[in-house]
Parts: C-alpha cells; sequence; structure tokens
C-alpha cells in the first residue's frame, strides 16, 4: 500500500470522531501506562493549551483515579470546539465527580497574573488535596504571548513559574508532552524556560502588573463554586457564590475574535516587547554559578547535603560585621556575632549574583536582631523589594521604614492582623489543611503581588513547622522570587531541618504533608478576616469577581 501517515486522535477528539490537532499528545496514553505498568492509583493531569481537551476529559469524566484541570479559551461556547461540556459547571460524572476540573477564560488577553490566580486558588488547593503520585503537563503554548490562536498575554517565564509550582506535588515527579503553538519565538522561549524549570534552574521574575483581570476572576468564582462540594480544600476558604457571567466585553461590545488587522499586529508587536524584555533579563541577571550555599556551625555534624550544595566557610569583614552588630546587644557576644558574619556573606553573594540562595543558623536568643540587621543590609545592597517571612514570635520592628520596599508577614502571630499593608500577622494554623490554605490563599498571592527581589525566610525558636512544612513553605517561597531565598534556621534546628531546606532551594520537591486534614475554623476565620483587610491592596488575594 502506498506510504501513509497516520496520526493519533489527540486530545481533542470527540466521542464519535478523531480529531488529531494535537499530534504530539499522548497524555492520555501516559496516564494509562503509569496506571496499568506502574499501579499508580491518583495522576493530575494538567492541560494549559489554549484549546479544551474534551478527549482526555472525555476518557477520564468517570475515573476518579484521574484529576484532569484545563483552562481554555471558551468565550461562553462561541470559541472551538464550541462545546457545553468545556464549561466551568462539567465536573465528570459518576464517581468522577469533582475530578474534570475546567475554568473556561471568556475573553481574550488573559496574562501572567490570571494564569497565577488559577493555579494558586483552583488547581493546587485541589491538587495537594487529590495528593497525585504524577504529575502530566499537556503542555501547548498557543496559550502563550503573541499565538495567533489563543491571543493571551501570558510571557514565557509565566510557565516556568507554573512548571515550579507543579514540581512540589508527587514528589516532583513531572512529565510534559509538547503540543501546539503558533508563534515561534514564543514557542521556543516558553519551552525554554518550563526545560530550565525542569532542570531546577530559578524562574526569572515575572513582568507585568499582578492585577488577575475582571473577567478571569469570573471564571475563577465560577469553577471554585462548582467545585466546592466535591472538594474540602475550596469549602474552607468560604462560600462562593456563582457569578452571573458577562457576555460581553468591557467596551459593551460582544466578544469577538481577532481576525486580523490592527489587532494582530498590536499582539505580534506586545509579544516582541516581552520576548526582548526577557532576553535582555536573562542577559543583566545570569544564573547564579551556585545554586545553594549554607553556612552553619554547629549544624554542620551529621548533615548530609545534595554533591551541588556549596559548604560556604566564609564570613562578611570583622569589622563591617562589628559595625552592624552595635544596632542589637543580643548581636555582642561572640557566637552571635560569628553567625552574623556568615549570614552577611551569604547575603551580600546573592544580592552579587553569586549564589541563588543560601542557609544560615543562628542563636536562639539573636534570631530577631540578626533578622533585623539582614533586612536592613539587604535593602541598603540593592534589594527593591525585600519580603521577610518570619515564623514564631518574631515581630517587625518598630522603626523600619514602612516605605513599601519591605513585606513583613509573620506566621505564627498572637493574633490574625494587618498592621499596615506591609505587616501582616497570622497565627500558626494546627492542620495540614490549615497550613495549605495559608500559604495558598495568602503567603503566596501576598508574594506574587509583591514580586520580592530576595526573600528572607526566618524559622525563629520554636517556630512549630515540620520540617515538611518549612521545605513546602521554602519550595514555594522560591519560585516568585527568582529563587533568591536566604533562610535563617536556629542553631538548635536538627541537621535534617538544614537537609531538606538545602535540597528544596536546590530545586528538588519537599517531602509529602502527609494525609490532608481539615482547617479548624478558627484558623479558616482568620484566613478569611485577612483577606477581607487586604484584598484592596493585594489584587492577587481576589477569588471572586467584584460586583
Amino acid at each position: 500500500m502506498p506510504s501513509t501517515s497516520i496520526r493519533p486522535p489527540g486530545h481533542h477528539s470527540q466521542r464519535a470522531a478523531a480529531n488529531g490537532f494535537c499530534v504530539f499528545n499522548n497524555v492520555a496514553i501516559a496516564a494509562k501506562h503509569a496506571q496499568q505498568k506502574h499501579g499508580l492509583h491518583r495522576i493530575l493531569i494538567v492541560d494549559w493549551d489554549v484549546h479544551h481537551g474534551q478527549g482526555i476529559q472525555y476518557i477520564f469524566e468517570d475515573d476518579p483515579s484521574i484529576l484532569y484541570f484545563s483552562w481554555h479559551r471558551y468565550e461562553h461556547g462561541r470559541f472551538w470546539p464550541y462545546l457545553r461540556e468545556s464549561n466551568a459547571d462539567v465536573v465528570g460524572q459518576g464517581q468522577g465527580r469533582g475530578f474534570t476540573v475546567n475554568l473556561p477564560w471568556n475573553q481574550v488577553g488573559m496574562g501572567n497574573a490570571d494564569y497565577m490566580a488559577a493555579f494558586l486558588h483552583v488547581l493546587l488547593p485541589v491538587a495537594f488535596e487529590f495528593d497525585p503520585e504524577l504529575v502530566l503537563v499537556a503542555a501547548g503554548f498557543d496559550s502563550a504571548i503573541g499565538d495567533p490562536e489563543g491571543q493571551m498575554q501570558a510571557t514565557p517565564e509565566c510557565f516556568a513559574h507554573l512548571t515550579q509550582l507543579l514540581q512540589v506535588l508527587a514528589g516532583g515527579r513531572v512529565c510534559a508532552v509538547l503540543e501546539g503553538g503558533y508563534h515561534l519565538e514564543s514557542l521556543s522561549q516558553s519551552v525554554c524556560m518550563m526545560v530550565q524549570a525542569l532542570l531546577g534552574d530559578p524562574a526569572p521574575p515575572l513582568s507585568g502588573p499582578m492585577v488577575p483581570h475582571h473577567s478571569a476572576l469570573e471564571s475563577i468564582q465560577s469553577v471554585r463554586a462548582a467545585q466546592a462540594p466535591h472538594w474540602t480544600s475550596l469549602q474552607q476558604q468560604g462560600p462562593a457564590p456563582i457569578p452571573s457571567p458577562s457576555t460581553h466585553s468591557p467596551e459593551g461590545k460582544p466578544l469577538s475574535l481577532l481576525t486580523g488587522g490592527s489587532e494582530l499586529k498590536t499582539a505580534a508587536t506586545q509579544a516582541a516587547a516581552a520576548l526582548s524584555s526577557l532576553l535582555d533579563q536573562l542577559h543583566l541577571r545570569p544564573t547564579p554559578p551556585v545554586r545553594t550555599a549554607v553556612a552553619l556551625t554547629s549544624l554542620g555534624a551529621g548533615l548530609v547535603l545534595p554533591p551541588e550544595v556549596l559548604r560556604e566557610e566564609g564570613s562578611a569583614p570583622q569589622e563591617e560585621t562589628q559595625a552592624w552588630a552595635k544596632l542589637h546587644e543580643a548581636l555582642a557576644k561572640d557566637e552571635a556575632l560569628t553567625a552574623l558574619g556568615k549570614v552577611l556573606y551569604l547575603l551580600d553573594g546573592i544580592l552579587d549574583g553569586q549564589m541563588s540562595s543560601g542557609i544560615a543558623a543562628t542563636p536562639a536568643p539573636a534570631t530577631a536582631a540578626t533578622l533585623d540587621v539582614a533586612v536592613r543590609r539587604g535593602l541598603s545592597q540593592g534589594a527593591q523589594r525585600l519580603l521577610c517571612v518570619a515564623v514564631g514570635q518574631l515581630d517587625r520592628p518598630s522603626d523600619l521604614a514602612d516605605d513599601g520596599r519591605n513585606l513583613w508577614l509573620n506566621i505564627g502571630g498572637k493574633e490574625a492582623a494587618a498592621l499596615s499593608t506591609f505587616y501582616v500577622s497570622v497565627p500558626l494554623p494546627e492542620t495540614t489543611g490549615g497550613f495549605l490554605n495559608c500559604v495558598l490563599a495568602l503567603v503566596l498571592p501576598l508574594a506574587y503581588g509583591f514580586q520580592p527581589d530576595l526573600v528572607l525566610l526566618a524559622l525563629g525558636p520554636a517556630h512549630g513547622l515540620q520540617d515538611p512544612q518549612a521545605a513546602l513553605l521554602a519550595a514555594l517561597l522560591r519560585v516568585p522570587a527568582g529563587g533568591r531565598v536566604l533562610a535563617l534556621v536556629d542553631v538548635e534546628s536538627t541537621p535534617q531541618l538544614a537537609g531538606v531546606l538545602a535540597r528544596v532551594l536546590c530545586g528538588e520537591a519537599p517531602p509529602s504533608l502527609g494525609p490532608f486534614s481539615m482547617a479548624s475554623p478558627e484558623d479558616t476565620q482568620a484566613l478569611m478576616y485577612l483577606r477581607g483587610l487586604l484584598e484592596p491592596q493585594w489584587k492577587m488575594l481576589q477569588v471572586a469577581a467584584s460586583a
């Protein structure tokens, strides 16, 4: 017979018709293979292609072992494949109800803030509760900026952030299957960003304002309302009323496709500018030669570190260290002074681009003083936006300038309080579910809204976090900060804690938190109270469109 090419049915197949739109998509086959050969019981499929993967949905719609998440251009059913099954209220069938998660985009132009909000407020809460053993990504990049099919605005570095957020799941077992993309430069840069993230390289900072579109918030609100009956993690963040869908664009005209002319030229210009900005950013801030360095004293005994982690023996000049130590009496003792010198040395190395991240130990009585010095030193040495996440009884110094350059988040405070726009305190959650809610619904939205170029993570005396919780917090904070994290731990901490922090700061997956447990009513109330106070200033906290 004559030679021919045979295309697989593709993830856009109808129930009774092949549709090989995505030649390389074998995600459903990969999921079935993982189940049958490796005995996996929970697989997460993330489909960030701009088209709905109805073929995958049909295959697994009644299967509770597969959690399928898809965002897609929908425009109230007026974009291909024009299916009612692509809407948010379609959640699966039979035993699979709640295991199909559709997030329809009803307008074009969705960007970095919209994609991040979808992950933080829909996908990740559900995924942590599902606890997958494997993550498969249907990695189509027609959802990236410049693509004429998708007409979205997400820049290539956004896909590095999405990838790294997925890598904290399933022990880091993430497999991406390449699909479509019709703007070659945007496609190539997006793929590179994803691959570098899979290799553990820090993600470049996101560009643009982190304010989700009103239409995106409507979609997020709809999918949370549809999924809340099936997922405790969504129920605990307060009721999500179903919004009245917008059927018109902000200008009052019916939503329509950008079929050519000036609109597509504008989109191409925006894509060229975004890609040029990314390349400039990569040139100006190349990947540091050292990914993670540790400067520890008594913790060094019995500490097992990955080979790529540098044991740093250096210290800041003695005169410089002593000058900073004069700010606090607690830093006068030799042990505290020695620890401060190591902290300053690592901090300078991160800010100078010699290392991505670091870990240092401080004596318990000097933790608060050391953290105060580190914040002031970081701001004086070029950090433009410094995020301090202080775990335990570590209050913000009263004389620290509240000028918007430093965001201080205290986890483990006595009560939930927004003492200013840039000083937030929340009690330490009691359960796994409460901790995840705090991190996904408060800490990360604040971090992405603030867009720090440096994170200080301080685990104070009696901080109360278990090692897997501390590791997850560090792994997630690493993403919005482009890998630039300095962790301070108590010298009395176990070598195991320092070891797991070093591994996640190098890009490894954090250990599992264990079985999911509901947040306490007190933790849920505290979270909702803080979000109500902070949403007007921090738009990434929003999970619903304003009326």
